[in-house]
């Protein structure tokens, strides 16, 4: 597995041991996206944070 690979399984690794951290990350940066976007990828935002989410498995649902 090459460096990229690597670094995204220890952050994967990291999420499912704080997934109270992890969610707040997620929300930041779907927060943000939404801010510089204008809201103009609201769904596809909500849609990739959805996944992040469940890639560590969290259960909690969209901050908004």
């Amino acid at each position: 597995m090459g460096k990229l690979g690597d670094m995204a399984k220890k952050a994967k690794e990291a999420a499912k041991g704080h997934p109270d951290k992890a969610d707040k990350g997620v929300e930041r940066a779907e927060r943000m996206a939404d801010e510089r976007t204008g809201d103009k990828y609201d769904a596809q935002t909500d849609k990739a944070a959805d996944a992040a989410r469940r890639s560590y498995g969290s259960d909690e649902p969209r901050g908004r």
